[in-house]
């Protein structure tokens, strides 16, 4: 159990369960440093902060800390390209090869954006090795997938492109508009609404962010699993990540040159400075809940995705057994949808959460914006304590 840290921001009156159980996080589930941020009908309700952004140095976690948020990174991206379908700039049923007609080739000629946006391409790792480098550079990691099959036929089965989503949504992006996927999230998403939010953090930003650090496996989880089908898909989670030929590990890793999550690989400028649409995000709760509340209504004065929109990409596009992940996933249009392991708020809900921990998602039916972003990776192996915790909170609050 660790000492309570100083928690810092407000609480409407009504939320303070949500500060307990957030200050419960640091002392009983392993919280170093994190922000949680709430918003409701358009307006803030929490915003909170606290603990340690680099326990190396002492530095602490303030109102300006960001860190580095991995897949919740995707939710970003997704309420962008929503955003270009609303104004006609993306057709979804549209081949994305209609765009981007290197991307036609291989048993990909008719794969549409939808399908790439709700992770039915196929394609969830580069057939070639590549260095981290390359990676980073980007460009020889979308010569690597014009070239290449799909592992499946495209539409007839789901698997997590943990990584190639990035590098495929932002060409996607670039071809349509002209325009980096991450320049437009600055001009369209984080300017508009005030955000500490990037895709491609400006060098002159760096000092604010929080270094990540490793998660601290507990070797009673499996043990304290008492749901025989869900030990069972531990167990099935963890040979597959133990084995680096699995297809969990080669995606989650890109063939080994970019373990994730692993902090020493990601607390890296080189990458903080590249356009990562899929898990280079860097940002606060505060910047993901306010984002969110913008989808779901308005915030001073800005909407970023109408009623029509929303309904649009938050309908289920597939759902069941994951092709990587091995357990059940669920997709609308680039967003993760409810499932029974991450049930969120309910069926009104849509976001996406972050390897380690950090999480941003919308709820329709409560006019919820939700962000929560941490330093300290979890190790869990079904579901995500310090989360779950939270919502079940806010769940309670808004009953």
């Amino acid at each position: 159990m660790s000492d309570t840290p100083q928690i810092h921001g407000r609480v409407e009156p009504g939320f303070e369960a949500l500060r307990e159980v957030f200050t419960t996080n640091f002392t009983d589930r392993g919280d170093i440093g994190a922000s949680l941020a709430i918003y409701v009908d358009g307006r803030p309700v929490m915003d909170l902060w606290g603990g340690q952004a680099d326990p190396g140095t002492g530095r602490p976690w303030t109102e300006d800390t960001v860190a580095l948020v991995y897949s919740a990174t995707k939710g970003v991206t997704a309420t962008l390209v929503n955003r270009l379908v609303e104004q006609g700039t993306l057709d979804l049923l549209a081949p994305v090869a209609d765009y981007w007609p290197d991307f036609g080739k291989a048993g990909k000629e008719h794969v549409t954006v939808t399908q790439l946006l709700s992770h039915q391409a196929g394609l969830p790792v580069p057939a070639e090795p590549l260095t981290r480098q390359e990676l980073i550079d980007g460009t020889p990691v979308l010569d690597v997938l014009c070239r290449q099959s799909p592992l499946w036929e495209p539409g007839t089965a789901h698997g997590y492109h943990a990584l190639t989503f990035g590098w495929l949504v932002g060409e996607l992006v670039r071809r349509a508009t002209g325009s980096t996927l991450g320049a437009l999230v600055r001009e369209q998403i984080a300017d508009p609404l005030g955000l500490s939010l990037w895709i491609g953090l400006p060098q002159d930003r760096n000092s604010s962010v929080a270094p990540l650090i490793n998660g601290r496996p507990d070797p009673a989880a499996l043990d304290s699993i008492t749901d025989p089908e869900v030990k069972q898909l531990a167990l099935q989670v963890v040979a597959a990540v133990s084995d680096p030929d699995s297809l969990l590990s080669r995606t989650l890793s890109t063939n080994g040159a970019l373990p994730t999550p692993e902090a020493s690989t990601w607390n890296d400028e080189r990458i903080w400075a590249a356009e990562q649409p899929a898990a280079n995000g860097i940002t606060n709760a505060r910047a993901l809940a306010r984002m969110y509340a913008a989808c779901v209504g308005e915030v001073d004065g800005v909407r970023l995705l109408s009623e029509d929109a929303v309904s649009t990409a938050r309908a289920e596009q597939v759902q069941g057994p994951d092709e990587v992940t091995i357990g059940e996933s669920r997709f609308g249009i680039g967003y993760q949808l409810p499932t029974h392991a991450a049930p969120l708020l309910g069926e009104g809900s849509f976001g996406h959460a972050g390897a380690g921990g950090a999480l941003g998602f919308g709820n329709v039916t409560s006019r919820v914006g939700f962000g929560y972003v941490q330093n300290q990776l979890g190790a869990s192996l079904i579901g995500e304590p310090r989360t779950a915790a939270l919502i079940d909170a806010l769940g309670g609050v808004l009953a």
